[in-house]
């Protein structure tokens, strides 16, 4: 790092509980040493499980506890320049309360220029932005366990929706709806919109629902990068892109996040360096 630490606390979360709704505030010319910061985040979660890890792994290959994912991110982007002063963080994820620890929405290009206007001046910006899934303590795919709620439930409840929707025109043969023109549900629609061209990769996929949020996050991915290029003229010193699949688990055990892109681009919107490998599990 460039010797002062304190820099890479920009970015990370406000003091939490486990799957509690929180924000992902920047926490402006915060002295505290990032090690002892990304400690006092997480006091309150789960103590790391290798056996529930493992699992997750198997489903979700290089996934990273949500401890680990934002120790390297911070460090990677402090020897960036990236500080308290001077860096904006916005989120782009599902509105589930267990998808709320990286949080701070922006949405579309209109929300994008907004969120742009207010990046210090001389400053940098990060985005985390990707779909969710749910994997049970037993290794269910496509369900989680929730404080306080018997039923164990679906996650993400909207991304099955649509990937229902979607096996019913691949495989059964019913037609492409218009819901998507329906604004009184039109988010929903947009997901339905967005996993559509993915419906004989799902139908082909060994396991659906661990198959369905990657397709999501490519779907996510190119509209993301049509966003910044259109508002790239709002970039001040530099963007950083940080997109993956997010893991949510049950009560008792840490959530994950699988980093599948994390770009630092300059003013004009040009990747200046790809930084994921700065985030794989080395051990």
């Amino acid at each position: 790092m460039d010797g002062s630490p304190k820099s890479a606390t920009a970015f990370a979360p406000s003091i939490l509980t486990h799957h509690s709704v929180s924000a992902l505030n920047i926490v402006v010319c915060d002295d505290i040493n990032v090690t002892k910061k990304v400690k006092e985040i997480f006091v309150n979660s789960p103590e790391s499980d290798a056996d529930f890890e493992k699992l997750v792994r198997s489903n979700f290959p290089g996934a990273l506890s949500n401890k680990d994912l934002v120790s390297r991110v911070v460090d990677t982007l402090a020897l960036k320049g990236y500080s308290g002063s001077n860096t904006l963080l916005a989120t782009s994820f599902c509105c589930d309360e267990l998808a709320r620890q990286l949080e701070d929405d922006f949405n579309g290009n209109t929300g994008f220029g907004a969120m742009a206007a207010h990046i210090p001046d001389d400053g940098y910006c990060v985005i985390a932005y990707g779909p969710h899934v749910g994997i049970t303590a037993d290794g269910t795919v496509g369900k989680v366990e929730r404080s306080g709620i018997e039923l164990v439930d679906n996650c993400c409840g909207s991304a099955i929706a649509a990937s229902n929707y979607v096996k019913r025109i691949t495989e059964g043969g019913a037609q492409i709806t218009t819901k998507l023109q329906e604004f009184t549900d039109f988010q929903q629609g947009a997901v339905q919109e967005l996993i559509l061209p993915h419906g004989r990769r799902l139908s082909d996929a060994e396991n659906r629902m661990v198959e369905l949020p990657y397709a999501l996050y490519e779907s996510q991915d190119m509209l993301m990068s049509k966003i910044v290029k259109t508002g790239s003229t709002g970039i001040k010193r530099g963007l950083t892109l940080l997109g993956g699949v997010q893991i949510n688990t049950g009560p008792d055990t840490l959530d994950y996040f699988v980093p599948l892109r994390f770009d630092f681009m300059n003013y004009r919107g040009e990747i200046v360096e790809g930084m994921l490998p700065s985030l794989k599990d080395y051990e």
